[in-house]
C-alpha cells in the first residue's frame, strides 16, 4: 500500500477536522493508502515532523490553515527529495487554497490528496526561510498572529476585520530601500507585499489578469504613506478595486528583491511572525512545491 503522512493541526479555524478525520481518513484507505496521522502539538511542530518523518512517505497530507501550511513546505523544503503535497484547508481564510481552486470541504479535499493530478508551484523564498504565498509588512499585517486563536474559531473571518479596525489609529510608515531589477526606489512605507496568490486575506483580488503560480515571477505591491485619513481611504478603495493608478501605489513583478530598513522591521509570512531583520532577501523558487489538485484547476 502506498503511504500517506498526514498532518492535522487541530486547532485551526473553526476546527472541522474534529468531525471530518473519519471520513477522510476513509477516502485514504479506499484510495489504496495507508495513513499514518499526526497531530501538530505547538508552534513549529508541523515542520519538524515533516523534518524528521516525510522521507518515508509517498505523499503528504496537511490539514490546517495558512500558517500550518507554510511550516509543512519548509520542512519539505529542507529535504533532499520533497513528496507531493496534498492540502485540506482547515483556517480561518485560507488564501492559497483559494488561489488553486482546492476546495474548502475536508472530504473533496482529500479526494483530490488522493488523486494523481499535480502541478508545480512556486514557493518563496525569505532570507533563511520559506513561505507559500504572501511576505508582508506594515499595516494591518499583523493581524493574523495577533488575534487570539478562540477569537478566529468563534468569529471566523470577522475576527480579522475586527482586529485589522483596532489596529487603524497605530499605522506607522517604514523608511524603506528596495532593490530589484526592475524598480529601485527610497521612500516611507505603511505596506508592502511580496506575494505568490490571487486573493490576499479573503478580501482583496491582486490586480491583472495574469497572475500565475508557476511563472517563477512576484507580484509586488507597495503602499506609500498618506499624506492624511482621507488619502488613506482612497488607497484603500483603490486596492479593494483592483486600481492601481495612485501615485502612492507602486506594483511590480519580480523574480527577485531586496528591502532594506536598518531599524528592522516586522515581517508576517503567511500569516506567521516572521521576524524583524534590517536587511531581507526575497527569492522565487519557481515550480519548486509539486502539489494535489483537482484536473482542470489551477492550470496554467
Amino acid at each position: 500500500m502506498k503511504k500517506v503522512l498526514f498532518i492535522i493541526n487541530p486547532h485551526s479555524g473553526q476546527q472541522v477536522m474534529r468531525e471530518d478525520l473519519l471520513d477522510c481518513l476513509d477516502i485514504l484507505c479506499a484510495a489504496g493508502f495507508e495513513p499514518t496521522v499526526r497531530l501538530t502539538q505547538g508552534p513549529q511542530d508541523a515542520e519538524r515532523i515533516v523534518r524528521e518523518h516525510a522521507m518515508a512517505y509517498d505523499r503528504i497530507l496537511c490539514a490546517g490553515g495558512d500558517g500550518t501550511l507554510d511550516e509543512v513546505v519548509n520542512g519539505l523544503m529542507s529535504l533532499a527529495h520533497c513528496p507531493p503535497l496534498g492540502y485540506i484547508p482547515a483556517g480561518t481564510t485560507n488564501d492559497f487554497a483559494s488561489s488553486l481552486c482546492i476546495p474548502k470541504y475536508p472530504e473533496d479535499a482529500t479526494r483530490i490528496a488522493a488523486g494523481e493530478h499535480t502541478v508545480n508551484i512556486d514557493v518563496g523564498r525569505f532570507n533563511d526561510r520559506f513561505f507559500t504565498y504572501i511576505a508582508a509588512f506594515g499595516a494591518f499585517t499583523g493581524v493574523s498572529y495577533t488575534t487570539p486563536q478562540p477569537t478566529k474559531n468563534l468569529l471566523g473571518h470577522a475576527a480579522y476585520v475586527l482586529e485589522g479596525i483596532k489596529t487603524l489609529p497605530s499605522i506607522k510608515a517604514y523608511h524603506l530601500k528596495v532593490d530589484s531589477a526592475e524598480v529601485q526606489l527610497e521612500g516611507d512605507f505603511i505596506y508592502g507585499m511580496v506575494t505568490n496568490a490571487r486573493t490576499i486575506g479573503g478580501i482583496m483580488e491582486m490586480p491583472g489578469a495574469d497572475v500565475e503560480m508557476d511563472d517563477g515571477l512576484f507580484e509586488v505591491l507597495l503602499v506609500r504613506q498618506p499624506e492624511n485619513p482621507v488619502q488613506l481611504q482612497g488607497i484603500i478603495n483603490m486596492l479593494l478595486a483592483q486600481d492601481m493608478r495612485s501615485e502612492q501605489i507602486c506594483h511590480f513583478k519580480t523574480a527577485r528583491v531586496c528591502f532594506e530598513n536598518t531599524l528592522g522591521m516586522p515581517w508576517t509570512l503567511d500569516g506567521e511572525f516572521g521576524g524583524a531583520p534590517p536587511s531581507v532577501w526575497i527569492e522565487n523558487c519557481k515550480q519548486a512545491l509539486r502539489l494535489f489538485t483537482e484536473a482542470g484547476e489551477a492550470e496554467t
